[in-house]
């Protein structure tokens, strides 16, 4: 059972948080004078810091209390709160899945804890069998799991993954940056089995706002508390809150987009097939490829050379590419740029 005052760091168990203006008024209408503001201007007015027209429309189509929704700026802002949350510098551990997302490495080395990492087996699986001695480590108070894994591009066994939210006592992540490209189902409606689980997602990919930095964290609502405590006050700027709703509330072009994507990749997918420089091509949830190929390097510095940039993976994934799925204009001359490479 999780005791989540135990699992929180003490420091941050005692923080008092900082009081904006905007947490002590709320409103649309008022002459406001309380927070130091210019009074001329279309952007001169702080943002709500707690992003709630955004939370109510994402409430509404996931299916999850407001008070259960925190935004991030980015997914990168959730997970290093977590490792801030959860980990004290020089004495905790957390524990991730290689290879995996980076970010997780670099936020665990800024917050100074040591990020433990298991290979997944050659299907990009997690072995059960060699995780009981990292769990039975009272250090242990994180877990990162992204599913569908970049750059790996498949998901990760649902079994496995409530496997280790019944076992760990700790805090899981399970970051779902390209859950709407893949047929599972979120594990955001295990929230309400799980009260150690974290579940990220982002509006970056299926929704087209790389940009705007939206991360999105599903948890209960004592975690989400604390997320909000150590938060900057006005993380979120008022004019990417409103591109996200706008990009939520446009379903017509969400599910267009998509669908295209997903198209795509599948006509990509054959077509790199007939390549004789591609080896392989593994399976993907998400919407790029991981492509084993002859000369990972050599074929990345001739894409480069012809103003094609894709992903070269070769120091995580011996010889592989990842390639994103472009317009179909961007595919087609891949697929001619890739036909000329000779090694």
């Amino acid at each position: 059972m999780m005791e989540l005052n135990k699992l929180i760091r003490k420091n941050i168990l005692a923080l008092k948080p900082y009081s904006s203006a905007r947490d002590e008024f709320y409103g649309d209408i008022g002459i406001f004078l309380d927070a130091n503001e210019n009074p001329y201007g279309t952007l001169n007015r702080y943002p709500d810091p707690y992003q709630r027209k955004l939370k109510a429309v994402l409430s509404e189509q996931k299916g999850v209390a407001p008070d259960s929704i925190f935004i991030g700026n980015g997914s990168d802002e959730i997970i290093d709160l977590l490792f801030r949350m959860f980990c004290n510098p020089g004495q905790d551990k957390a524990l991730t899945f290689s290879p995996t997302y980076g970010m997780y490495d670099v936020s665990a080395s800024i917050n100074d804890v040591e990020l433990l990492k298991i290979e997944l087996n050659a299907q990009f699986q997690i072995d059960l069998d060699s995780l009981p001695p990292y769990l039975n480590d009272s250090s242990l108070k994180l877990i990162l799991l992204c599913t569908p894994n970049n750059p790996t591009s498949n998901c990760i066994n649902p079994e496995t993954i409530e496997a280790i939210l019944k076992t760990f006592c700790g805090i899981v992540l399970v970051d779902e940056a390209y859950i709407d490209f893949s047929e599972k189902p979120s594990y955001i409606e295990k929230l309400s089995e799980y009260p150690n689980l974290v579940v990220s997602q982002t509006l970056s990919k299926a929704y087209g706002l790389a940009a705007a930095r939206i991360g999105i964290a599903y948890a209960n609502p004592e975690i989400i508390s604390f997320l909000n405590k150590v938060k900057p006050p006005y993380n979120i700027s008022a004019l990417n809150q409103q591109a996200a709703i706008d990009a939520l509330l446009d379903k017509e072009k969400y599910e267009s987009n998509s669908q295209l994507i997903l198209t795509e990749k599948e006509n990509l997918v054959q077509r790199l097939n007939l390549l004789p420089i591609v080896y392989r091509i593994y399976p993907s949830d998400t919407n790029f490829l991981l492509v084993e190929t002859e000369d990972a390097n050599l074929i990345y510095e001739q894409l480069v050379s012809m103003n094609i940039i894709v992903r070269n993976r070769n120091n995580v994934i011996r010889n592989c590419l990842r390639i994103t799925i472009g317009t179909p204009e961007e595919n087609q001359l891949l697929i001619n740029a890739l036909a000329t490479i000779k090694l």
